[in-house]
């Protein structure tokens, strides 16, 4: 099967698109960040009603994929919010760990940087008809490099989160 005979992909960011981390957010707004407590709570987001309507819907003519800033170390805690919500199964992209488990330090480059760059692999074997995220920035390049966006604004904005999407690299 070529590229041009699979189904295009939908690509879905998680947190705030997905999932709702507004009863997490405290754990960014203390100094220093507790980012395990964050990640940790993971499980407990509240699925975003019309994310999870747009993920269905688009299941019916893309394969689903979901790119996230999250750990690789949440990948479980991840499959199963996915599954437990009745999402569409489909590929996880997920940061590197820091640590020996994940290879040395981490990938702590900003999402805009990182998930770009998810994008444009992808791109080279398959077409991708949208990339749903809520992080303007990420939107933004994603834009210029001619993806199609579409910018999840159902969320209520975190700019604690913002924050360390941008200089942390951590989500």
């Amino acid at each position: 099967m070529t590229h041009r005979t699979k189904a295009p992909l939908a690509v879905f960011d998680l947190d705030n698109t997905l999932a709702d981390t507004a009863h997490r957010q405290h754990f960014l707004e203390r100094r220093p960040r507790d980012w395990d407590a964050f990640f940790a709570a993971a499980p407990q987001d509240p699925p975003l009603p019309e994310g999870v309507a747009l993920a269905l819907e688009s299941a019916r003519e893309c394969e689903v994929v979901y790119l996230t800033g999250r750990p690789e170390r949440c990948r479980r805690d991840t499959l199963d919010w996915l599954a437990a919500h009745g999402l569409p199964e489909g590929r996880v992209y997920m940061r590197r760990d820091a640590g020996p488990e994940g290879g040395g330090r981490g990938d702590r480059r900003p999402a805009r940087f990182t998930k770009l760059d998810v994008l444009r692999r992808l791109a080279r074997t398959r077409e991708i008809r949208v990339l749903v995220d809520d992080d303007e920035l990420v939107c933004e390049d994603a834009e210029r490099a001619g993806f199609t966006v579409l910018r999840a604004r159902w969320a209520t904005p975190s700019g604690e989160l913002k924050a360390a999407q941008e200089r942390e690299g951590r989500t």
